[in-house]
């Protein structure tokens, strides 16, 4: 991976995560921010469940869309931010636990248009459980 086009990447991107409502509702946590690579994990709690109690692939799409994001983002030049344009995601196995844990990680950058993978899993009783893999496009607004 390249040198970080803006220096202050992890400073805009925590910023930024602080203001997204839909990560507080979830109760979603920035664990770790690097150039190219995002890990956000988010509690398993009855509100976030479906019908058979699992996690909802909803909380999955969630966290996994925001952590491929921020990793598009922290590869852009200042002042700009990124947008989803596709995101494909394989649900592999049910979601049962504590939380689920989402990394999302560049794959290819352009100065437009990033493509992006990821990987959720879901932690119980300090197992991890490949649980959802992602696939996707972001573009580059603003700047």
């Amino acid at each position: 991976m390249t040198e970080p086009r803006n220096p202050d990447f992890e400073a805009h991107i925590r910023e930024s995560f602080a203001r997204q409502g839909m990560m507080e509702l979830l109760r979603a946590e920035l664990l770790e921010v690097e150039h190219g690579r995002i890990v956000i994990a988010a509690p398993i709690r009855p509100e976030v469940t479906q019908q058979n109690g699992y996690s909802h692939a909803g909380l999955a799409w969630s966290i996994g869309d925001s952590a491929c994001g921020y990793a598009a983002q922290s590869v852009m030049d200042a002042g700009r931010d990124v947008l989803s344009v596709e995101l494909k995601i394989n649900m592999l196995a049910p979601g049962r636990g504590e939380r689920l844990v989402a990394e999302g990680r560049v794959v290819r950058s352009g100065r437009t248009l990033v493509v992006i993978a990821g990987d959720v899993h879901a932690e119980e009783g300090g197992r991890r459980t490949h649980i959802a893999t992602i696939l996707g496009t972001m573009i580059a607004t603003g700047g």
